[in-house]
């Protein structure tokens, strides 16, 4: 069972901004094999979704409020920890994250810049691929895009 939570940048607990950053750095630096500079001097005007399965991080993303990244709010860094994949925790994490981006945000138009192998997950859960494949960080990426209007 996952439950979540989601905070300003300001309200995060000094231990809890260590589990989410520990997290990233597991998933995009370790288990992908990717050097980037993780902390981009965006987290602070962001939201940050939490997922804990009892007292562990399971599942993390952060909401990007229109005009940071895109025009449209984004759902950036979204990551499930090894152990508590298989269990659904992406698409429970992305559904949270997505109405979170409606309820906070202005804009029924949420962007992502996709790890092209999850185009299918995405594209399940109402983003529709708007680019060509292009590397992000030495990865192959594709923007998509959800509108709450066109998918009710």
């Amino acid at each position: 069972m996952i439950r979540f939570n989601t905070k300003s940048f300001g309200d995060l607990s000094t231990q809890e901004l260590y589990e989410l950053l520990h997290l990233r750095s597991e998933v995009f630096v370790v288990e992908q094999n990717c050097a980037y500079a993780d902390p981009d001097n965006k987290d602070q005007d962001c939201l940050h979704v939490m997922g804990f399965d009892g007292a562990r991080l399971a599942a993390y993303a952060r909401l990007v409020p229109p005009g940071l990244a895109y025009d449209s709010t984004a759902i950036g860094r979204v990551a499930v920890a090894g152990a508590f994949r298989r269990h659904g925790y992406g698409k429970e994490l992305m559904r949270y994250c997505m109405s979170e981006c409606l309820r906070h945000f202005s804009t029924d138009r949420i962007t992502i810049s996709a790890q092209q192998y999850l185009e299918r997950f995405y594209t399940e859960l109402g983003f529709v691929t708007k680019s060509d494949v292009y590397p992000e960080d030495g990865i192959p990426h594709i923007k998509m895009n959800y509108h709450a209007s066109s998918s009710d």
